[in-house]
């Protein structure tokens, strides 16, 4: 028997991933133990539990994006997060990281026990927590292939889906016309009118969601339908036969399905779930961060899946001008998903095993 720590905190971006790996490695052995480290403020306090997995918390290493005074305490926090991050590795027999701030510490915590490390890179343009973590060990997996020296020799894996994902990509690939058309009927909306689904993170985008409202009457005029998640932080607008806004979507594959056209950011795991389940998206990248966003959707433009639009040149206008152009671009899409992403989860777990036989 194994003990396995899964290290990979903060936004879903890095714990669904991490989430979907913990369950393949689950039910490939079972006997094995499994354990998460994260932070206290992040989403894993509520979904690594909920998916049955013990969690232990570590100091969070937070870098300001620009010179502040805050970075004098770096050293200190980072000593602190190794040494708590160290502790909880005792007995660990390989760690899997996912990027993120729990994971510089866990990686360097890691070789300092001399416990086999394997990195998964979920975006296109790494971070620095995985690129420091890609640099001590050979055990590396990528989700898209990435120009950067540290991943050269990388594992091309792709992004592991949620299980709910992957079951409608399943249950969807017989017939993918009916697959749409029955997901459109089930949230309320006429099969036969456009579905614009927007969203813009569970917490919510406000420059997405004051563009789209303000859109929404020319929108209407032209009998396009709206699914809109605004998030749970911001309040609920009027719901209409034709408009449905809600606090956070929770059968996000329906949606996939449902939408002719979604609005979202780029995330590498909003594109991955789109690239398994979605027709057409328009991306409007955060526009902060390294720009890892902008990179994450190319791959999705190269194949007539998406357009990527900068966040200034976004406007109601614009969206209201341009949406007949992207239902267009829309019809003439795949109306298939993309498998590319349905064996990931099960590609980490055998790399993982590898590792612990090195």
């Amino acid at each position: 028997m194994a003990t396995i720590i899964f290290a990979g905190g903060g936004t879903a971006g890095h714990i669904e991933p991490a989430l979907a790996v913990a369950r393949a490695w689950r039910s490939a052995h079972p006997n094995d133990e499994i354990q998460f480290l994260g932070t206290k403020t992040g989403l894993e306090n509520t979904l690594v539990p909920a998916q049955g997995f013990a969690l232990t918390l570590i100091p969070k290493v937070a870098i300001a994006r620009r010179p502040s005074l805050t970075w004098l305490k770096i050293p200190f926090n980072l000593i602190k997060s190794i040494s708590v991050a160290s502790a909880a590795l005792t007995s660990a027999d390989l760690l899997i990281g996912f990027g993120g701030y729990v994971s510089a510490p866990a990686y360097l915590a890691a070789r300092l026990r001399g416990v086999p490390l394997l990195v998964h890179e979920a975006n296109a343009k790494p971070g620095w927590a995985n690129k420091l973590g890609a640099l001590l060990t050979p055990f590396v997996a990528v989700a898209n292939p990435v120009e950067s020296r540290e991943f050269s020799d990388a594992l091309l894996t792709g992004l592991p889906l949620r299980s709910d994902v992957a079951q409608a990509f399943n249950e969807s690939r017989n017939d993918w016309k009916v697959a749409r058309d029955t997901a459109k009927s089930k949230l309320g909306f006429d099969k036969k009118t456009p579905l614009i689904f927007v969203m813009g993170g569970s917490q919510g985008s406000v420059a997405i969601n004051s563009i789209v409202s303000a859109a929404l009457e020319g929108l209407n005029s032209k009998n396009i339908s709206v699914l809109h998640s605004v998030g749970r932080l911001n309040s609920l607008p009027q719901s209409q036969s034709w408009y449905h806004p809600v606090p956070y979507v929770e059968d996000m594959a329906m949606a996939y399905l449902a939408s002719d056209v979604v609005i979202a950011r780029s995330g590498a795991v909003t594109c991955s779930e789109f690239a398994a389940l979605g027709r057409y998206a328009l991306f409007v990248p955060l526009p902060v961060g390294n720009g890892e966003q902008f990179h994450n959707a190319q791959p999705l433009v190269e194949s007539g899946r998406a357009q990527v639009i900068n966040q200034a040149e976004f406007s109601s206008d614009f969206l209201v001008a341009s949406i007949e152009t992207l239902l267009m671009k829309s019809a003439a899409a795949p109306i298939a998903g993309d498998p590319k992403d349905l064996d990931a989860a099960q590609k980490i777990v055998a790399l993982g095993q590898f590792a612990l036989g090195a």
